[in-house]
């Protein structure tokens, strides 16, 4: 806890006991005085507004702000100890200086999305001034390169090519205009540090997409003059260790951009999620499970998913994972029809290191892939080790965290939707009208009876 926290506090509890016996000594003439409120009421208004004095927590391992337990119990200082949990509402983007080039990701093979393209590109290099980045594909479309518009801005844009072009450093901003794929281009084009990401939903589902394109102007100038609140979506950093390059190993250790010594050319950086199946074989994946180096449990089934809280909402939620908040600091296990009942999907702190291989005794290899490229063989004796990366994705935010994602549940997943329950005056009435209806009929069979 902070020093200048602890003397607040201290502050606060000298206050509460003089305020205590002020009370006691005025209990009557509070009582009694016709212009006072009643000494409860004042009491939870001063409960309340000493409440709002306090910070709110950082803290990941208990809801106080003191980390001492009882008169001798507290927790031990470790410098590894980096993980906090930040308050959602103090993510707020902010601009050192002023943003000067733009990446522009558009939805390929779509188009529904040429005329926005150009629009928002013709308006940041004229009214913003603004360098704007395309990927060399998008000037190869031949609808696009019918515009008229787009003809006269052609020469002006800068290009790169996937694979070829390092944007590392390169880039101020990112403008998708599409569905949530757009997103995760974005991510995979960044392995490092990624620029704060402004998605609109010109796509399909658009979980990842919380901005309209209507009013994309007022948005953008608001985004570009730094009011904007920031999702910060944590990503999972993959790395294969394949057992024929063991023993060069050694030799080629060099220091990885998330500060391990390890391959750094193995290491991928995913937003939603590393899926492990069996691939085209027939049988059951077998796979070995452990974390931070200690066996947990072996997987027999269709396969395995480890994502983050963002794919929460992907893969894992259709294999029955719960949906996880972006900003929870954790790691989602989800095994892929399990042959075995009671295997439910678990969480596990963002901080652990898992360890996934084939089992020795597994008929077969299996097979990875990372937000859905890059898929390859898993072969015996090969490991895949997955941890959180310290790069997440800076999503900015529609509205702002809370609002932005309970929104896409609604939208993009109809979550909790139903009929509404009727009122019990509603049911009471049916209820009655039955009870009469089923009366009569009784009367009138005993009278047809006899």
């Amino acid at each position: 806890m902070r020093e200048e926290d602890l003397e607040l506090a201290r502050q606060i509890v000298a206050n509460n006991s003089v305020c205590s016996s002020l009370e006691e000594e005025n209990d009557g003439a509070t009582a009694t005085s016709p212009g006072d409120s009643p000494r409860p009421l004042r009491r939870v208004l001063d409960l309340s507004e000493r409440r709002k004095q306090f910070r709110r927590t950082r803290s990941l391992n208990a809801p106080s702000p003191v980390q001492q337990f009882g008169p001798c119990g507290r927790i031990m200082k470790n410098s590894a100890m980096v993980m906090q949990i930040q308050d959602p509402a103090s993510q707020r983007l902010t601009w050192y200086k002023p943003p000067l080039t733009v990446l522009v990701i558009k939805k390929v093979s779509d188009a529904s999305v040429l005329a926005p393209f150009v629009q928002l590109v013709e308006w940041l290099l004229e009214e913003k001034c603004m360098v704007v980045w395309v990927e060399s594909a998008v000037l190869e479309d031949a609808l696009l390169n019918e515009d008229v518009r787009f003809k006269a801005i052609r020469d002006k844009l800068v290009t790169f090519k996937d694979g070829r072009d390092d944007l590392t450093d390169r880039i101020d901003f990112i403008v998708c205009l599409g569905g949530d794929g757009t997103l995760l281009y974005a991510s995979l084009l960044f392995q490092q540090s990624v620029p704060p990401v402004m998605a609109f939903h010109l796509g399909s589902l658009g979980f990842l997409t919380p901005f309209r394109f209507d009013n994309f102007q007022e948005q953008l100038t608001s985004v570009l003059e730094g009011h904007a609140a920031l999702t910060l979506r944590s990503r999972l950093r993959c790395v294969m260790h394949r057992r024929a390059d063991r023993k060069h190993e050694a030799k080629t250790l060099e220091v990885d951009p998330d500060g391990d010594a390890r391959p750094a050319s193995n290491s991928i950086l995913v937003l939603n999620e590393v899926v492990i199946d069996r691939g085209p074989s027939p049988y059951l994946s077998n796979i070995d499970l452990f974390l931070d180096g200690k066996y947990i449990t072996s997987v027999q089934g269709d396969g395995l998913i480890v994502s983050t809280p963002t794919g929460s909402t992907a893969y894992a939620a259709a294999a029955g994972a719960s949906m996880i908040h972006p900003s929870v600091p954790a790691i989602m296990v989800t095994p892929i029809c399990p042959h075995s009942l009671s295997f439910r999907p678990i969480v596990v702190p963002a901080g652990v290191e898992l360890k996934i291989s084939v089992s020795p005794e597994s008929r077969n290899t299996s097979w990875v892939s990372f937000d859905g490229r890059n898929r390859q063989e898993l072969f015996h004796g090969d490991s895949l080790r997955v941890t959180t990366s310290i790069y997440p994705v800076p999503g900015i935010c529609a509205q702002d965290q809370i609002s932005d994602w309970f929104a896409s549940l609604a939208d993009g997943l109809h979550w909790n939707v139903r009929k509404r329950q009727k009122c019990l005056d509603e049911l009471s009435d049916l209820t009655a009208s039955g009870s009469e209806d089923t009366l009569d009929e009784i009367e009138n069979m005993k009278l047809y009876d006899v």
